[in-house]
């Protein structure tokens, strides 16, 4: 409470006398919301071939924050969705690290996500990491669905997050630009043209920025391009094409010491490490009505993408000793069709929707490892003898089908039940290392199943407000990096399981007196077979060593509770002509431990066995708590927000004290504050700004073994930023 009190405060003194921007928020379901500024939306039971009722979702648009959408700040962003947990390793914002109910944020890999309802990840079942996101200066909005989209997007157990571009669709020709500038030499330029004439639409944008970061060797360079044509053939037919082309080097500052945090967070240990992900997207979407009752969307997509890096990975601890910097290179080729449609039609005298599709996916990754770089200091990806120890080569191999239907029992009550079906094949072969001039091969695997999840979801109306529930299966396959052994004497289980589990959600959303909007809900996850390493002895015999074993190990539960409420002040009290001043908060409880975690270690001639069970599961918060308020009034708008955000274990083992290395340890709690503003005038013209981390609290969210460097990672510091831009 303290925290919040002083938050508001702090607020008081920065609000200033101007006019609330005309925004209407709208489609939680059946419900129509007025005048807010930034309460997400909630989509409607069924749209654009997809059913959303039951399943708890939002709809973040970004023209209604004020927030550092320049640096893609994601904790302003997700301010607003109830227990997201952000990794924030650097300022850049190049890479998006989010998840949900205390699972992994690492580069989002727990989401399906997608970019205009098309994948953007490097391989969404062998290596689903996404290394691009789009800038958040050229979205429109972002959709988020929990794990009851397991069943129309793909089984993953976090659920759906979209990022929708922007589009112009009321003149014939828009220009848009921005320009930022911020501290540590940030300089970000973005520009936008677009339109509609007939039946043609366009639009295309630009953006690059660069700084030298927070930290010391932290420097980045990023751009971001996209262009997008449509044909609208009638009322019912379209045919559009788009292309992304992004490209990015980042400097990698390392990790640090957990005394540095409180001393001097901004060193570097590192200096020679670099990072870059040149990354091109490419779609074709149809869309027409086949009939009065049936539709069709069909999306033609792929990706072509490298992840890059060069540097010295060895412990923080560990000077650079300056020599030969090791290199890592993987190249990503996907190809996919994804199909959807929705069946309306009616049975005893009610209207009801069926949606199904079928999806085709190919993705192939050449891991190319271990190569013997230079003694430089720049971005340099060359190796001797053009060779890596290391290369692989993985492939994927999906089919799928879903099918949901929401049956409409009542005016008010309905019920969705799903089905999906997933075929995978993930094949590996290809090189492990070189040991004495000697090729060490990998033993060529390939793994085929076919997975079938079930789902169920109800939704009930009650006026402005509705009760909805959903339980969904989920599922993760075998990973790349599960197969391959870090070590030539490691072995991989040839049994290994795929994860395997269920999400379930009960919640209760909507609008109260028009002034009150709310969404709060209770959940349920189980996450199966989860995969870690033990040491084992060679053939059960102590005199002949041990070897890692790389196996399933344990099974946890995540469960607890999330709430968002937001109150426009002065609607409640019926204060006319005076703007908004509304208050929100989004509330987070999480339970997530392991049911079943046994490792087995060797010592001498004995193995002991560590039971985690009832331990906390890695990087899971017991709380996320985020307060603000917001102020608007005619063309000014202005927030500050908060954040609390529990401490976390960063291993299974849950050790407290840090490691010497500070890669594994407890990360302790805190609270951050972040203000912005937005000011509009001349009609055309637009002036924002803010400061994130206000008081300059000294913070981290993530230890890290490997990428971006071994240690903590430190968060960053109080930065600030003006930003200055036109549309017309």
């Amino acid at each position: 409470m303290k925290n919040i009190l002083f938050g508001l405060l702090a607020f008081s003194s920065l609000i200033s006398a101007q006019e609330l921007p005309k925004d209407t928020v709208q489609n939680i379901p059946t419900v129509l919301i007025e005048k807010q500024i930034h309460t997400p939306e909630r989509q409607p039971e069924v749209k654009n071939n997809i059913i959303y009722s039951g399943k708890k979702n939002e709809i973040l648009k970004l023209e209604n924050f004020t927030a550092n959408v320049a640096n893609n700040n994601a904790r302003e962003i997700f301010s607003r969705v109830p227990g997201v947990t952000v990794w924030e390793y650097d300022g850049s914002g190049i890479q998006i690290n989010v998840a949900t109910r205390g699972l992994n944020p690492n580069r989002s890999w727990e989401f399906n996500t997608r970019q205009n309802g098309y994948d953007i990840s490097s391989d969404v079942f062998g290596y689903p990491e996404a290394y691009y996101n789009p800038s958040f200066q050229a979205v429109e909005k972002i959709e988020i669905i929990r794990g009851g989209a397991a069943l129309q997007y793909g089984p993953q157990f976090g659920g759906l997050l979209n990022y929708i571009l922007k589009r112009e669709k009321n003149k014939p020709f828009s220009f848009e630009t921005q320009t930022t500038l911020g501290s540590y030499n940030l300089l970000s330029s973005y520009n936008a043209m677009g339109g509609t004439k007939g039946k043609f639409s366009y639009y295309i944008y630009n953006d690059s920025k660069k700084g030298d970061g927070w930290r010391n060797n932290a420097r980045y360079d990023v751009r971001n391009t996209h262009a997008f044509i449509g044909y609208q053939f009638n009322k019912t037919t379209s045919l559009t094409a788009e292309y992304t082309n992004a490209d990015y080097t980042a400097q990698q500052a390392g990790g640090i010491l957990d005394a540095d945090l409180s001393q001097n967070p901004r060193i570097s240990y590192r200096a020679r490490n670099w990072f870059g992900a040149p990354w091109n997207l490419a779609n074709i979407t149809l869309d027409t009505k086949l009939t009065e009752r049936l539709t069709l969307n069909v999306k033609a997509f792929g990706l072509i993408g490298e992840r890059n890096s060069v540097g010295f990975l060895g412990n923080i601890n560990t000077p650079d000793p300056g020599t030969k910097r090791d290199v890592a290179r993987d190249f990503y080729k996907n190809i996919g069709i994804e199909t959807r449609s929705m069946f309306s039609y009616q049975l005893f005298n009610k209207e009801h929707n069926l949606a199904f599709g079928l999806r085709a996916y190919y993705a192939s990754t050449n891991r190319k490892q271990n190569g013997v770089g230079t003694t430089g200091s720049d971005f340099d990806l060359s190796v001797e003898n053009n060779t890596f120890n290391r290369d692989l080569e993985f492939t994927t191999t999906n089919y799928a089908f879903f099918a949901e239907n929401i049956f409409r029992i009542t005016d008010a009550l309905s019920i969705t039940p799903g089905i999906r079906i997933e075929s995978i094949k993930n094949e590996m072969e290809g090189r492990l290392s070189v040991t004495s001039g000697n090729e060490v091969m990998a033993t060529p695997t390939t793994s085929e199943r076919t997975v079938i999840l079930g789902g169920l979801g109800a939704q009930y109306n009650f006026g402005k407000t509705n009760l909805y529930s959903n339980i969904t299966q989920a599922y993760r396959p075998v990973l790349f990096g599960d197969l391959t052994p870090p070590g030539t004497t490691d072995v991989v289980d040839s049994n290994l399981k795929d994860n395997n589990g269920y999400t379930f959600d009960l919640g209760y959303r909507g609008d109260f007196f028009n002034f009150i909007t709310f969404d709060v809900s209770y959940f349920y996850m189980t996450y199966n077979n989860r995969i870690g390493t033990i040491r084992k002895f060679i053939n059960d015999d102590p005199a002949q060593g041990t070897y890692q074993f790389r196996t399933n190990l344990g099974e946890s539960v995540n469960k607890g509770f999330e709430g968002y409420a937001a109150v426009d002040i002065f609607k409640a009290i019926k204060l006319k002509n005076k703007g908004s001043f509304e208050i929100f908060g989004t509330l987070s409880f999480i339970s997530a431990k392991y049911t079943e975690n046994k490792v087995y270690t060797a010592s001498g001639s004995s193995i002991t066995v560590n039971d985690y069970s009832g331990n906390r599961v890695e990087y899971a918060p017991k709380y996320i708590h985020q307060f603000g308020v917001t102020y608007g009034y005619k063309n000014f708008t202005t927030t500050i927000q908060n954040k609390i955000m529990s401490d976390v274990y960063t291993n299974a083992k849950n050790d407290i004290t840090p490691a010497v290395n500070a890669n594994d340890g407890k990360i302790d709690k805190y609270t951050v504050y972040d203000w912005s503003f937005k000011f509009n005038f001349l009609e055309k013209y637009n002036l924002k700004g803010g400061m994130n981390n206000v008081f300059n609290t000294a913070y981290a969210t993530r230890r890290a073994g490997g990428f971006p460097g071994p240690g903590l990672i430190p968060n960053e510091g109080r930065t600030v930023y003006i930003s200055l831009g036109a549309k017309f």
